[in-house]
Order: structure tokens, then C-alpha cells, then sequence
């Protein structure tokens, strides 16, 4: 370990060999004397520990003279860094740039959180138009309400795929189609009260082609059959990509 070092003893019973002070916080061995920091010419500096490698990084660029201070770990042998020796000036101009930074990253994160609202305001407002045009008859707010939730940052859900950002239509059917399942039928009540969920979703078709049907939207595709006594439903693949298509499942 190059450069000037000063220990941290584990027990603070030794004293300066020149001024016989003590006992020791902070030392430095001289010709395997121990020093105290005052008679080694570093009284006029302060400890900063370690864990902030940013600062510590800029304290050192700041002060001309700086020191390591280590810490014998007897369960592995070693000496260990516990933090560094600066010159009080240098740590506050080190501190100075940190919080310097530190506001630049606030004001950064402040401007691109202010561009993603933007951004999600735009995207809902385009996605809330498609809605309407493919079905003339859904409400503007409740068009607004699918857009939001559909495309809610951080979500997976339909808006957020490559589709949804795309505002393909089957993306935005399927969002339409998955707000009409939970908002106009009682199909959360089904699964709650223990229905299967393909089978609950068989059970409210019906009612979702009617709702999307008065909403002036393209008929939708008859339902698959959901899981039976007896036999097995359609595969995760196949749900996925029928739900993606805009249609029943059941």
C-alpha cells in the first residue's frame, strides 16, 4: 500500500512515542514507533470514512497532502482500508462539488421524469383516439380510462408492448376487451368466489361481444372453449395469441 498510512490500533492503549500522548485513536509508525497524527505533522487533518467513493475520490484530488487510514482484521490477517486523512479545506470543496452534482442529478431526473409525463400523456391520448375510432360507440372518458390503464408505465400490460406502442389494432381491442371483462361483467366476483378462469371467462362471452358490440366495434370471434371435465384447455401459446388478436377466450 503505497503513499502515507496511518492505523487505527484495535485497542486505543498506546501512546506517542515523542509527546507520550494518549492513548491513540490514530497513529503512524515511525521506524516502528507509534506517532500520534500531531507529532507526525498531521494533526491539521480530518478523517473521512469510507463508504461515499465519490467523495473520497474528490477530497484526495482537492488536498494536497492525504493519508490511508487502515484497520488490522485479525479473522483474515490484513490490514483493511477504514477510510482516509484530508485536509479540512479540501473535504468541504470535495463536499461543495458532491452536492453540486447531487442537484444536477435532481434537476436531471426532475426534467426527464417532466418528458416521460409528456411522453405517457401523449401516448394515452393516441391510444384513447384509437379506441374510439375502432369503437365509435365507447364513451371518451371511459376510452381515456383504457389508454391509462393500458399503457401505465412499468405495468407489462398490452400498452406498454410493442403492439400497444404501435396502437396495432388487435392490441387495442384486447385492452377494450380485457376493460369490458372486468368493468362490465361480474367476472373478478367468478373468480373470486372459485371459478375456474377460463371457465368464468366462458361464462361472460356473451356479455362482452354485446358491450362491444354496442360500442360499434368489428364482431369478435366466437369463444374458445375453455378447460372441461375431462379434457384440457388451450395452451398458454394459444391463449396469448388469441387474446392478442382481440378475441373471446373462454
Amino acid at each position: 500500500m503505497g503513499g502515507l498510512v496511518v492505523v487505527q490500533p484495535l485497542r486505543h492503549k498506546r501512546r506517542c512515542a515523542e509527546c507520550r500522548g494518549g492513548p491513540l485513536s490514530l497513529l503512524v509508525l515511525e521506524e516502528g514507533m507509534p506517532r500520534c497524527l500531531d507529532c507526525a505533522d498531521l494533526g491539521h487533518m480530518v478523517f473521512l470514512p469510507r463508504g461515499d467513493a465519490a467523495l473520497t475520490r474528490r477530497s484526495r484530488e482537492e488536498s494536497v497532502l492525504w493519508a490511508v487510514v487502515v484497520r488490522f482484521n485479525r479473522r483474515r490477517s490484513r490490514y483493511e482500508r477504514q477510510g482516509v486523512l484530508v485536509e479540512e479545506a479540501a473535504l468541504a470543496r470535495a463536499e461543495a462539488r458532491c452536492l453540486a452534482d447531487a442537484e444536477a442529478r435532481r434537476r436531471r431526473r426532475a426534467r426527464d421524469a417532466g418528458r416521460r409525463a409528456v411522453e405517457d400523456e401523449r401516448f394515452v391520448a393516441d391510444f384513447a383516439a384509437e379506441v374510439r375510432r375502432l369503437f365509435p360507440g365507447c364513451p371518451a372518458e371511459r376510452a381515456l380510462a383504457i389508454a391509462a390503464h393500458a399503457g401505465a408505465r412499468g405495468s407489462g400490460r398490452v400498452g406498454r408492448s410493442a403492439a400497444g406502442r404501435a396502437l396495432s389494432e388487435e392490441a387495442v381491442t384486447s385492452a377494450v376487451v380485457a376493460s369490458v371483462r372486468h368493468t362490465d361483467t361480474p367476472y373478478d366476483q367468478l373468480i373470486m368466489s372459485g371459478v375456474p378462469r377460463w371457465e368464468a371467462r366462458e361464462r361472460i362471452a356473451e356479455t362482452v361481444r354485446e358491450v362491444v358490440r354496442g360500442w360499434g366495434g368489428r364482431p369478435l370471434r366466437a369463444p374458445v372453449a375453455g378447460h372441461r371435465r375431462g379434457g384440457a384447455g388451450p395452451t398458454n401459446r394459444t391463449r396469448e395469441t388469441r387474446e392478442g388478436r382481440g378475441e373471446v377466450i373462454g
